[in-house]
C-alpha cells in the first residue's frame, strides 16, 4: 500500500468511527493540506465510499450510525400515515426541478420515495440519514449541506449551514414540524433547526407541509411559519376536518393522502 492509499484508509477509518468530519480535522489528523484532503475525498466519492457536503465528508455505508434512539422512535411512529404521505408528495415532483428536504421522518421517506422513483431531480438537503437514502439512485444530483450535527434530527444546523443554505433557490421545499396551529402557524423545539426552515422558505418557489395527524392542534417552543408562507399541506385521512376546511378557507392547497 503506498502512501496516498494509506492516507485514503485513515480517513475512510476516520469516518467510520465518527460519521462525519470536515475537511479541516481530517487534514489535521492526517498531517497534510485540505487541498490534499479534497483530492482524496473527490475519488472515494467517486468510489461511493463517503458522501461528500459542503465542507466535509459522511459515511456513506452507515448513515444510522450517527442518530441518537430517539430519532429510531419517531421513524416508527405513525409510519403508514408518513409513507402514504410521502408518496402523494413526491408526485409533486418533475424532473429537472430543485427541491429541499428537512431532516424530519415524513421527509425521510420522502428521501426513499425519490430514490425509488425519480430521476433527474436535484436534492439538497442538511438531513444525514436522507443523504444516506437518496445516494443510492446515481440519477439524481445531491446537494448535502454540512454544518454542526443535531444528533436528535440527525440533521447539519448552525451558522455555516445556514451560510451555506444562502446559496441555493429550491423550486420546492418539504418540510415537517413539530406542530402545527393552523390559525398560527408551524413549531419547533430546536431554534437551529427552525432557522434552517426560515432561510428555505423565503428562497424557495413553494412551500409544501407534510404533516399527519398528530401534528395538528400542537405547540412548541418556537414559531417557524406563518400558514400564509405554506402553498401546500399534504396529510393523512385522520387529520381533523375543521382545520383542514380552515387552512383551504386561507387559500392553502390540502392534499388527503391515502394509508395503506
Amino acid at each position: 500500500m503506498n502512501g496516498i492509499e494509506r492516507r485514503r484508509q485513515t480517513i475512510l477509518d476516520i469516518v467510520q468511527q465518527e460519521g462525519a468530519c470536515t475537511y479541516e480535522q481530517l487534514a489535521r489528523r492526517c498531517n497534510t493540506s485540505t487541498m490534499t484532503i479534497r483530492r482524496d475525498v473527490e475519488a472515494l466519492a467517486a468510489s461511493g465510499a463517503v458522501l461528500k457536503t459542503i465542507g466535509g465528508i459522511l459515511n456513506a455505508q452507515a448513515p444510522y450510525e450517527l442518530y441518537e434512539t430517539a430519532l429510531h422512535d419517531r421513524i416508527a411512529t405513525n409510519r403508514r400515515e408518513k409513507q402514504s404521505i410521502a408518496r402523494k408528495a413526491v408526485a409533486l415532483i418533475e424532473p429537472g426541478q430543485v427541491v429541499f428536504l428537512d431532516g424530519s421522518t415524513t421527509c425521510l421517506e420522502l428521501a426513499s420515495q425519490i430514490a425509488q422513483k425519480l430521476r433527474g431531480v436535484t436534492v439538497i438537503t442538511n438531513s444525514i440519514t436522507a443523504c444516506g437514502r437518496l445516494a443510492q439512485n446515481r440519477d439524481n444530483e445531491l446537494i448535502a449541506i454540512g454544518g454542526q450535527l443535531n444528533h436528535d434530527t440527525g440533521s447539519f444546523v448552525g451558522s455555516f449551514a445556514e451560510e451555506s443554505l444562502l446559496r441555493y433557490y429550491p423550486h420546492l421545499a418539504f418540510f415537517s414540524t413539530k406542530g402545527f396551529m393552523v390559525g398560527q402557524g408551524t413549531f419547533e423545539s430546536s431554534i437551529p433547526t427552525f432557522r434552517i426552515k426560515e432561510i428555505i422558505a423565503k428562497r424557495c418557489e413553494q412551500v409544501i407541509l407534510l404533516v399527519d395527524h398528530s401534528k395538528f392542534r400542537q405547540r412548541s417552543l418556537c414559531k417557524v411559519l406563518d400558514v400564509s408562507q405554506i402553498d401546500t399541506v399534504i396529510t393523512d385521512g385522520s387529520a381533523p376536518t375543521d382545520q383542514l376546511k380552515q387552512l383551504q378557507d386561507a387559500g392553502v392547497e390540502v392534499l388527503i393522502a391515502e394509508v395503506d
